[in-house]
């Protein structure tokens, strides 16, 4: 016997609480719509990623982007870009061919409407009461050299202000309400969202546009696995709020037609204290080290680069080792590094040893192993000046891999140890929109009725630009909940 769900009619349906959600609801209730918001986590722990980041934005204030914002995304909004394609893209967009307008690549426009709204979304959110503040970052100093602002209070400011309008204006909220199926009428335009709530109850709500802001697969064992690849068991989601990522509007979007974009293969990650349950315990003195496996040896240049990257190498690296955890190691030299102690954030206190052998006993690790890659290690390091603020070239010769930046010998102890495990912070796969969040699907047509906005919309291809993912999710989380409203009102 089949029992008709409970009935629920709005004008957009919101699907995701996080940055991308939240926006999208508020814009879209600004605009007139009726508006409701499932959120698969109890309302406690809802606000996704954003609730425990600290939603750095590349801009050099609140009136303007960063100076290499739309350069830094051009370089990472595509993989080997067939050059048909990239002198097809200097056309205008209604000249796009479907191969075109489907291709794995963000589109100039789509960039340009980044680079344009992110002002105006910031500013929406500072008439809110968001509180925005230059932001020095812990992490690697080159990185200092990109303008950085930041909400005071982190990702979680702009929720509660969020919050505070949406509640003020009437937005219903479902929480423990997971969305499974996008509702489709015999045209094909999408007019609401099947979902399940606590008790394995169906609930259909009923919508004119709805909105997937759901974020990455993060929290996905089965999308981590097919995308990501072997070890990927060993990726721990970054924050609680990363658990409640699980693709769903990716593979709802792609259940009815929507075309794939971004880096499925790829994540962006940092190491953490693998014996630490405190969310993002990152630990980020690793360039200044060595990094070794169960085994006792090096697997990868800790510094290959001085830029932001540098963590997502690592982490595919640890990955792929046995168990997927790894050993930061440094001696007392450490102590050179100005605030070297801000680069770490886990609340354990690091494994010590006077000595490499009594390290190895500690970690459980061979001691021949160990102590003959730190000594081989030691003799490849050159002479220069070390410069820990800067990319100081003070390389290795002869060894296995090589250390490209700051390399200096491993033997003044004590000796300091950190356990790590790669955590991932933001999946790249997801699906395409284009620059005014419609969702495109593999003719490179806009899906009626549907549109997403923020992690689930797959932007990255190889690497992640920094400042960018809660930026992105307030631009375009705005532009959809405010193209929704239009639509509504539009009768279309």
């Amino acid at each position: 016997m089949n029992v008709d769900p409970m009935k629920n009619e709005f004008d957009v349906v919101v699907v995701g609480h996080g940055i991308a959600g939240l926006c999208a609801a508020v814009a879209a209730m600004e605009g007139g719509a009726k508006v409701a918001v499932l959120e698969r986590a109890p309302q406690d722990e809802s606000g996704g990623c954003t609730r425990y980041t600290e939603a750095f934005l590349r801009m050099k204030s609140e009136d303007a982007v960063s100076d290499d914002f739309e350069a830094q995304l051009a370089d990472c909004a595509s993989g080997n870009l067939d050059q048909n394609i990239v002198r097809a893209l200097d056309a205008a967009p209604d000249q796009w061919s479907a191969i075109v307008r489907t291709a794995p690549v963000h589109d100039p426009e789509f960039l340009a409407t980044f680079a344009r709204e992110a002002v105006p979304a910031v500013h929406w959110l500072r008439d809110m009461g968001v509180r925005f503040i230059p932001a020095v970052t812990p992490q690697l100093s080159t990185r200092g050299e990109t303008a950085l602002i930041a909400p005071s209070g982190g990702g979680m400011a702009m929720m509660d202000a969020l919050m505070a309008k949406a509640q003020a204006g009437g937005v219903a909220f479902f929480y423990e309400t997971a969305a499974r199926k996008l509702l489709e009428d015999a045209s094909g335009s999408i007019v609401g969202v099947s979902a399940m709530s606590k008790g394995n109850r169906r609930v259909d709500f009923s919508a004119r546009a709805v909105v997937l802001a759901s974020g990455g697969f993060e929290g996905s064992a089965e999308m981590l696995a097919r995308y990501v690849g072997l070890g990927s068991t060993n990726i721990r989601p970054v924050a609680l709020g990363c658990h409640f990522n699980r693709g769903d509007g990716i593979r709802m979007a792609l259940d009815v037609g929507a075309t794939p974009s971004g880096d499925y293969n790829a994540y962006h990650a940092t190491p953490v204290d693998e014996r630490s349950g405190r969310f993002e315990a990152k630990i980020l003195i690793f360039p200044y080290g060595i990094v070794l496996n169960k085994q006792g040896t090096r697997f990868i240049d800790e510094a290959s680069t001085a830029t932001y990257d540098n963590y997502d190498r690592l982490c595919y690296g640890i990955q792929a080792q046995r168990d997927g955890t790894a050993y930061v190691v440094v001696d007392s030299k450490i102590q050179d590094v100005p605030d070297w102690k801000k680069l770490v954030y886990t609340d354990k206190q690091p494994i010590e040893a006077s000595t490499l052998e009594e390290l190895a006993r500690r970690i459980d690790v061979p001691v021949e192993t160990l102590v003959n890659t730190v000594n081989g290690f030691n003799a490849g390091c050159g002479q220069g000046e070390f410069d820990p603020r800067k990319g100081d070239h003070l390389s290795t010769t002869g060894v296995l891999p090589p250390k490209s930046h700051w390399a200096r010998p491993i033997d003044q102890g004590p000796f300091y140890c950190y356990p790590v495990v790669p955590s991932g912070i933001i999946t790249y796969g997801g699906i395409k929109t284009d620059a005014g969040a419609h969702v495109l699907n593999t003719e490179g047509d806009r899906i009626p009725g549907l549109f997403a906005a923020g992690a689930m919309v797959g932007i990255y291809y190889r690497k992640y630009v920094g400042g960018t993912s809660v930026m992105r999710g307030a631009t375009f989380g705005r532009i959809a909940g405010i193209a929704a409203a239009a639509k509504i009102h539009a009768g279309l």
